[in-house]
């Protein structure tokens, strides 16, 4: 690496970390990237759970099943005793959302009719469905012989305990934790990759319309403006990420001091026999009585390998964008092939996580644009195998270099492009004609 290419990675480096709006983001972009992970499913948590409906039970059985219902949720059921007419007249008028007539039928044949005014959502309906069920099927086991010590029993819920084998004895295996930990280290990924390449994209796109560019590429080859200009603000995002990493442990590190001193040794000795597991040592962190399963450090440096190299392949893709435009509203159609391969991994991550052994989870891990992404996911979610490893690597690798080939042809041309919104047409004739 050149003294011109080191100098333009101070410049971007110091710059960058320096500004106001590295130092908020550094600060709360953990917090941001909760959010966006937590609140979609906490707003759909509480829109299954909640609803402004509430209908009349009328009940014509002596099982007291309307009762029963009522007493699961008051906030949605109530009990009337209303003739069917008159419960239709208030629905058509609107003074009530709706009814629900059990009798004898219902019992024989586990079915209900429900009469709304319509809307309301299939929210509602499922939760009368599977609260009314739940009633009749215990009625229907009763009248065929089943005692309550058998309803007790097929209420039971089921559980299985995971254990993993290892070398040093069986052990918790955390299986969900490690697949919601693999997740939120895509998603940061994600989100970091498109942050940083697009502010590479609009680094360049300012000094191009600044003129700034021309000064600069009077001292230095475009590539080494290009490269110069990718790693410093890769740098800037590996600072940013180390940051985070170091707030995260001294966050769990104060939230296990202050945890240890709001419980008594007494619920402690209680909550580890309740929850008494083969386990051993090394295996995961324990804070105040409570096993947090430990984060390899294959993990950790496998994030940062995929990070970086999903950032350096699409930040000299952006780079290249960049320079082939004046403006950034003209720059949003050309990065179209650039981001969508960012997306995609993001809307298949479920898919990967629910199954990571999966051959298409393996076929996906191994696509280089999706790589960074999915083979982080899987790492944490299951045991890789070293050869898809060392093959994710080695693709990502070939894809880098094939890229910034293609994006230092381009941006040779592009920088010193002005007035005429380029065509994709436009970007294949300048790699061909770039030397």
């Amino acid at each position: 690496m050149n003294n011109k290419i080191i100098t333009i990675i101070s410049h971007e480096y110091i710059t960058r970390i320096k500004s106001k709006g590295f130092i908020i983001g550094t600060l709360l972009g953990p917090l941001f990237i909760i959010l966006l992970i937590v609140i979609p499913g906490l707003v759909a948590y509480l829109s299954a759970d909640s609803t402004s409906k509430k209908i009349a039970i009328v009940d014509k059985t002596n099982f007291g099943i309307g009762q029963k219902l009522v007493s699961l949720d008051t906030s949605k059921y109530y009990l009337s005793d209303k003739s069917e007419d008159e419960l239709r007249r208030q629905v058509l008028a609107g003074e009530s959302d709706g009814f629900v007539v059990v009798d004898e039928n219902v019992i024989n044949t586990g079915e209900a009719l429900v009469f709304t005014s319509g809307g309301g959502g299939i929210g509602f309906i499922t939760s009368l469905e599977n609260n009314l069920g739940d009633i009749v099927k215990q009625k229907q086991l009763k009248d065929a012989g089943a005692t309550d010590d058998i309803l007790k029993l097929i209420d039971k819920p089921f559980k299985i305990k995971n254990l993993k084998v290892t070398e040093r004895g069986e052990q918790k295996d955390y299986t969900e934790v490690y697949a919601a930990i693999g997740y939120f280290l895509g998603f940061v990924i994600y989100f970091l990759m498109f942050a940083y390449g697009s502010l590479v994209s609009r680094g360049v796109i300012e000094e191009k319309a600044n003129r700034i560019i021309e000064v600069i590429a009077s001292s230095a080859k475009p590539f080494e403006i290009m490269m110069g200009k990718v790693i410093g603000i890769g740098l800037v995002g590996l600072t940013q990420v180390a940051v985070w990493i170091i707030l995260g442990f001294a966050a769990i590190t104060i939230a296990g001091t202050i945890f240890s001193g709001s419980i008594s040794p007494e619920q402690i000795v209680e909550l580890q026999n309740q929850t008494a597991m083969p386990q051993s040592s090394g295996s995961m962190l324990n804070i105040a009585g409570l096993e947090i399963p430990s984060i390899s450090p294959w993990l950790i440096i496998g994030f940062v390998y995929y990070f970086l190299i999903g950032y350096f392949i699409y930040a000299t893709l952006f780079a290249a964008i960049g320079s082939a435009v004046d403006q950034e509203q003209d720059a949003a159609q050309l990065q179209t092939p650039v981001t969508l391969p960012i997306i995609i991994p993001i809307l298949l991550v479920f898919n990967v996580i629910s199954n990571p052994d999966s051959t298409l989870a393996v076929i996906l891990s191994l696509i280089p644009f999706f790589t960074p992404i999915l083979m982080t996911v899987r790492i944490a979610a299951t045991q890789v195998p070293l050869w898809q490893i060392l093959a994710s690597i080695v693709l990502t690798i070939g894809t880098f270099f094939l890229c910034l080939k293609i994006a230092a042809r381009i941006y040779r041309v592009g920088i010193l492009m002005y007035g005429k919104k380029p065509t994709f047409r436009d970007l294949f004739k300048w790699m061909r004609i770039a030397k």
